[in-house]
């Protein structure tokens, strides 16, 4: 009690009516909903940041293979063309070792990929919880 008498949090009428009781589950039920849905939305940004990181780096990976592919291989093949004697033999090196890295990035990326939950668990857990308690209150 505070120093007027009243408690120091609201009481609930004690007389109230079954439809104010119904109205104010309704209205409790949608705050909760909503809590849920802003909940599923944060965690669904979250797996989509990380899932536009891996898709980047996919991305990177191919545009760097490209690059790469186009403007060191040609030096390299024709210097290895002067190696081996063989033009052809000097060039198929060179494309195998990009074919490498390339496949390296690739496998990098997709691993990344791979560890996305598509699903916001964290929301799903606390529906079944809410599930159980609306259950164990109904019976």
């Amino acid at each position: 009690m505070t120093a007027s008498g009243s408690p120091p949090f609201p009481v609930d009428e004690p007389e109230q009516s079954v439809g104010d009781l119904v109205g104010k589950l309704t209205s409790d039920f949608g705050s909760l909903v909503q809590s849920h849905i802003q909940l599923a939305k944060e965690e669904i940004v979250i797996e989509l940041k990380q899932a536009g990181r891996g898709a980047g780096l996919v991305g990177g990976a191919a545009l760097a293979g490209w690059i790469a592919l186009l403007l060191i291989s040609f030096a390299a093949a024709w210097g290895l063309s002067e190696l081996f004697e063989s033009v052809w033999l000097g060039f198929l090196v060179v494309g195998l070792v990009w074919v490498v890295i390339a496949a390296a990035l690739f496998i990098n990326g997709r691993g990344i990929l791979q560890e996305l939950e598509p699903l916001p668990r964290n929301t799903m857990n606390e529906l079944e919880e809410d599930k159980k308690w609306l259950t164990e209150q109904t019976n």
